[in-house]
């Protein structure tokens, strides 16, 4: 909650909540006669970054389509040369490196165990053609940064009104359970309060559990944006989530009405309180009203109905089963929660003081339900984006669409009109498909312990993507043009007559005008008439059996059969000729939730690496299909495609240090010093250019070894449970990848009340198996070396020493890699992680003396079994 500054407390009902600080004309902040100073944030500059010149604007004759004096609404930035040439250079002389140590080690085909040697020697090869894929798109990384104030004086007029164009925002969610309805509806409200003309967007709510829950809690909701959204347009409120807004710590506010806004400040947090109870009351208020009426009505009219609250029957699910109100069946239900509003601003729709001289308007709002059926498959999250899509294409059918997991929420209320920087620039803003921004997490711990935020990806990767034709799509957060997912050419390979076809559209007539309507790329949003053939037709786009013998989720829309929809989703578009865009903002654009369970984030990873897995073996592999798609775009996408496979060869070499465990000596390649010295100095280029990438990335070195971890210890889990379903599948043609919601439940449950309860609780699952074994094993591996050294350390020539010293560097390494993860084993006892320095030296010793036990033992009673 926001700190309160010192004073003296108010003597009213609001005494209890907490206060902001305020600002006064000096720049400190003031609130009931105490005063703090606070110096302001330094804006931290992009010091390795230089713009590339361009012009002001762009002529007609540089334009495909005409429209001379466009003013342009991004600026792009390049690496700094004293960067970027050295950068450049360590990536081929590593790759030199690479080669000529695996030509060493062909050469010197020496060791003790020559299929072991053999197999290593394909792993170096995988690892440096996989290394290769990830490295070589990287040469030339772009920052693209939108011009939020050449987009308004282009496109905001002096009336107060805009021509922008219409966006609809998705939101998608499948479980009120493992998916809070808190999260969801604060999502929402992050949505009808950002900065984007309220007449120009839509927002759309598909349930894709049917829960009469998530229905009435968006009506709630809908009810408390009539206080919140004003309150964020009267002052300016950042971030408009109010969840994450009133949870602020010395939030701060330097307007020109402090009085009245500490007033209106208590009283939406006053409301928003109460809003919280009751949604956390809604399924006890609707079964006692169900209760009611059914005895009402009596056992023949449905005693068992779950009712709403107008008094009619709820036609999807319930928290119960029951026959009428089974999951997964059920017939589509479209619900307006608010209709769309004028293009006019309606000062004084005065809920409460709040709202008085502030445009108290909201965009429509809908609840969507699909249709289920146990006959179909319902396609998962890309068949609830289908039906997003065409549902908003009868309401709204805005020219873009942008879509939200529920856990995500707007972080800046300029997000929307960043993103038409990019898809209105007049260079390459009409063969532009989707802008995908950065995923950020809030409720991740400080040490990111299992590397969640990602950053060498989504500050690493997607940079460099921008260099070639675009980033991949993400999942979240990313704004597309409608046409683009209708599966239509970009303006410079499309032709000049396009048909609709209900055999790859559907035979839902009105529909198809909109298809007709969206090719004109009309930017204002015009209201149908919902009379009940129409509200018949909503019902119609939404339902079980639709998508059947049409092209939806094939050549068009989100596409189905594969885990992650997205990358192919992407990869589809790409293939068509299309670009995309990455856009970062100084205040990051959304913000959500992740799994800070490491249980729960394997289970995310093995669906990222299934889904991979999945779209190699399908008629999207990208090494034979995508006509249009750029060299390195497309290895790029195969390198998303192959690098579970990796964890194969992982695997192999976190066994190797298991060598201490038997008598004698085993080397996997002799010369063994001059093996080891050389494979030094291969991974030593690998952290040399990471040094490098971490300067332009803006990353830090903690964000690059999370990455490591992490990487290795899904090596020895998800990925290779991933790569034996992918061969059980070929092999029985069987099902996919296993669809299951991540939980993101996050509630402290713990007496100390710790916000990361979650992530020190440890859930064994079998994925875990190899990891474990690996942790054991170089522990015991390392024990027996301390106890081989006090045994036999005065015997052992001078060579077998230093083979013993640097045998020790593969468990050391291993050990430090999958440091997170013996965290995790300890469960709450990794609340202090310095504890791994006092148990593992005893666990070292431990099992070092019990090798020593072990081998007098054997001397003095079994020399024959002397080890």
């Amino acid at each position: 909650m926001p700190s309160a500054a010192t004073g003296a407390a108010r003597e009213n009902d609001d005494a209890s909540l907490s206060k902001p600080l305020l600002a006064n004309g000096d720049g400190d902040f003031d609130d009931a006669g105490g005063t703090a100073t606070v110096k302001s944030a330094v804006k931290t500059k992009d010091r390795y970054w230089v713009d590339i010149p361009q012009p002001d604007g762009v002529e007609a004759k540089d334009l495909e389509g005409g429209g001379g004096g466009r003013q342009l609404l991004f600026r792009n930035k390049k690496v700094k040369a004293a960067i970027l040439f050295p950068y450049r250079a360590l990536i081929l002389i590593r790759l030199v490196a690479v080669i000529l140590f695996i030509g060493w080690r062909i050469k010197h085909n020496k060791s003790d165990v020559m299929w072991f040697w053999a197999t290593s020697v394909v792993a170096d090869v995988w690892f440096a053609f996989s290394w290769l894929l990830y490295q070589l798109p990287k040469f030339n990384p772009i920052k693209r940064t939108p011009d939020l104030a050449a987009l308004r004086q282009q496109y905001d007029l002096p009336d107060g009104g805009s021509l922008l164009p219409g966006i609809d925002v998705f939101v998608t969610t499948a479980d009120p359970i493992d998916e809070p309805v808190l999260y969801t509806m604060n999502c929402v409200l992050s949505i009808l309060a950002t900065d984007y003309p309220v007449d120009r967007y839509a927002c759309y709510l598909s349930d894709d559990s049917g829960s009469l829950i998530l229905y009435e809690a968006l009506f709630e909701t809908s009810n408390f944006a009539a206080l919140w959204v004003p309150f964020c347009r009267k002052h300016s409120i950042e971030p408009r989530a109010p969840e994450s807004y009133f949870q602020l710590e010395g939030t701060i506010y330097s307007g020109r009405s402090p009085g009245e806004f500490m007033d209106d400040y208590r009283h939406v947090q006053k409301e928003y309180e109460q809003l919280k109870v009751s949604l956390e009351r809604l399924p006890t208020t609707i079964k006692e009203r169900s209760d009611d009426y059914n005895k009402m009505k009596g056992k023949k009219e449905g005693a068992k109905a779950t009712w709403m609250a107008n008094g009619t029957i709820w036609q999807g699910t319930w928290l119960e089963p029951s026959e009428n109100h089974r999951k997964g069946h059920h017939e589509g239900i479209v619900q307006i929660v608010q209709d769309h509003p004028s293009s006019k601003p309606q000062q004084g729709l005065q809920v409460s003081n709040v709202t008085a001289n502030v445009d108290a308007q909201l965009p429509m709002l809908v609840y969507v339900a699909r249709g289920k059926s146990p006959c179909y498959d319902h396609n998962k999250k890309a068949g609830n984006l289908n039906a997003q899509l065409r549902i908003s294409a009868l309401l709204s059918n805005s020219p873009f669409v942008i879509n939200f997991d529920c856990d995500h929420y707007i972080n800046n209320s300029q997000a929307l009109r960043a993103a038409m920087c990019f898809m209105l620039d007049p260079r390459e803003g009409d063969n532009t498909a989707f802008v995908q921004f950065p995923q950020r997490f809030e409720n991740v711990d400080p040490t990111d312990r299992y590397g969640n935020h990602n950053r060498v990806f989504f500050d690493g990767a997607m940079y460099a993507l921008n260099g070639i034709q675009g980033p991949s799509y993400l999942g979240t957060g990313c704004i597309f043009r409608r046409l683009a997912l209708y599966g239509i050419d970009p303006p410079r390979w499309r032709p000049d007559d396009i048909t609709t076809d209900s055999g790859k559209f559907g035979n839902s007539v009105p529909f198809l005008n909109s298809v007709l309507a969206a090719l004109k790329q009309e930017r204002h949003i015009t209201p149908p008439n919902l009379d009940e053939s129409f509200l018949a037709q909503m019902t119609m786009v939404v339902s079980s059996s639709y998508d059947n013998g049409t092209d939806w989720g094939r050549g068009m829309g989100y596409i189905y059969k594969i885990a992650t929809e997205d990358m192919v989703t992407g990869f589809r578009i790409h293939g068509q000729g299309w670009k995309s865009m990455y856009c970062t903002m100084e205040v990051d654009a959304f913000c959500g939730t992740a799994p800070i369970n490491l249980t729960e984030r394997l289970y995310q990873i093995v669906r990222w690496a299934g889904g991979s897995l999945e779209m190699f073996f399908s008629h999207n592999n990208p090494l034979i299909t995508g006509p249009r798609l750029h060299l390195m775009q497309r290895t790029v996408y195969l390198n998303y495609n192959i690098y579970p496979y990796t964890s194969i060869f992982i695997l192999l070499y976190a066994f190797c240090p298991v060598m201490w465990l038997i008598p004698e000596e085993i080397l996997i390649q002799k010369p063994f010093t001059r093996y080891v010295f050389y494979l030094l100095i291969v991974i030593a280029l690998i952290h040399t250019i990471g040094s490098f990438e971490i300067k332009w990335a803006g990353t830090t070195w903690l964000d690059w070894w999370r990455n490591e971890q992490f990487f290795m210890i899904a090596s020895l889990s998800a990925y290779p449970v991933v790569v034996a379903h992918m061969i059980v599948k070929l092999i029985t043609r069987g099902k996919g990848v296993h669809f299951r919601v991540t939980s993101k439940q996050t509630t402290a449950k713990d007496e100390d009340d710790d916000k990361f309860a979650e992530m020190y609780e440890f859930r064994w699952v079998p994925m875990m198996i190899p990891a474990a074994v690996v942790l054991f094993s170089n522990i015991m591996a390392i024990g027996v070396a301390i106890g081989k050294a006090i045994v036999y350390g005065r015997v052992w020539p001078a060579a077998q020493q230093r083979h013993a010293a640097l045998g020790l560097l593969f468990n050391v390494w291993i050990m430090v890699l999958l440091q997170p993860f013996a965290l995790a084993v300890l469960g709450r006892w990794s609340k202090k992680p310095g504890i791994l320095f006092v148990l593992l030296p005893v666990a070292f010793v431990g099992t070092g003396m019990v090798y020593i036990g072990a081998h007098y033992l054997t001397v003095n009673f079994f020399p024959f079994m002397v080890i």
